[in-house]
């Protein structure tokens, strides 16, 4: 449950994301947003700060690369937006992120993906394309599709896939999630700086702006994954990062709920498909 909450607080980005002022970079909402959730993420738990001195060496690099990989997550996904569009940006990230947290999961040794989270992840993912493509199946969009923005989109799953495994592994050693969460995403919030300070910053200092990164710093950022970080402590990466699929289809229903958005039918499909493989990974199975 708490993924599922922290996926459905991850689906109100977009909406939020767009009542910033208009000379805000999208490169900067995210930063900003990522240095304000992982400080507050850091600054409110003991254990945050703790952690790299209690860690062995291994665990140190483990802290290091997942910070990084936090980091990787906006900075290639955004320029993969202005690239390639929202939709086709969303789907191979969010598309491809499970598979490569499976993969990885398997190579690292984590456990072997079962056959029915293979299912589940199909039948996901499938509903999360026809969902957010919607509109360029029935002809109603057309965002040019860039090999580089594909490229970026695809680093963008991969990074989020990296954090995700790492924060898992930390867990299950017995670290407390929130310590972990808050020292990975505080040294992100370090390392993302410089991608905030390099362009204007003056929209921040206007109401909408302040906010916008509010919201995204407060909600999505620090709310939203120190619920994932506590759902990782009972749930694998791997199906962690399936469940929050239901991160577009939160976006698409706010979209026409609160932008005035319209869904072709081919797009209420697929978030009926995206619905049914969410519901084979949570239903318990058979003892």
């Amino acid at each position: 449950m708490p993924i599922l909450v922290s996926a459905l607080l991850w689906g109100t980005t977009g909406t939020a994301a767009s009542f910033a002022p208009a000379g805000a970079p999208a490169a900067g909402i995210g930063a900003a947003a990522l240095a304000l959730g992982g400080a507050l993420l850091f600054l409110t738990d003991r254990a945050a700060s703790a952690l790299p001195r209690v860690c062995g060496v291994g665990e140190r690099w483990l802290l290091l690369v997942g910070a990084v990989a936090v980091v990787g997550y906006p900075v290639t996904f955004y320029p993969a937006v202005t690239r390639t569009g929202v939709a086709v940006s969303t789907v191979i990230a969010l598309g491809s992120a499970p598979v490569f947290t499976g993969l990885l999961g398997w190579l690292a040794r984590q456990g072997r993906p079962s056959g029915r989270w293979a299912g589940a992840t199909a039948l996901a993912v499938l509903g999360c394309g026809v969902l957010v493509l919607g509109p360029e199946l029935v002809g109603e969009g057309g965002a040019a599709v860039d090999p580089l923005g594909l490229l970026l989109a695809a680093l963008s799953g991969l990074s989020y896939a990296v954090y995700s495994l790492i924060a898992g592994r930390l867990i299950a050693a017995g670290h407390p999630s929130g310590g972990v969460m808050g020292a990975m995403f505080g040294g992100a919030a370090v390392l993302v700086l410089p991608v905030l300070l390099a362009g204007p910053t003056g929209w921040l200092l206007s109401v909408r702006g302040a906010g916008v990164v509010l919201h995204l710093g407060v909600i999505t950022t620090f709310l939203a994954y120190r619920l994932f970080g506590h759902g990782l402590r009972h749930t694998s990466a791997q199906t962690a990062t399936t469940l929050t699929l239901a991160e577009p289809a939160v976006a698409a229903v706010l979209g026409v709920a609160a932008l005035g958005e319209r869904l072709p039918t081919v797009s209420w499909c697929g978030l009926a498909v995206l619905a049914g493989g969410l519901a084979v990974l949570t239903i318990p199975g058979r003892r």
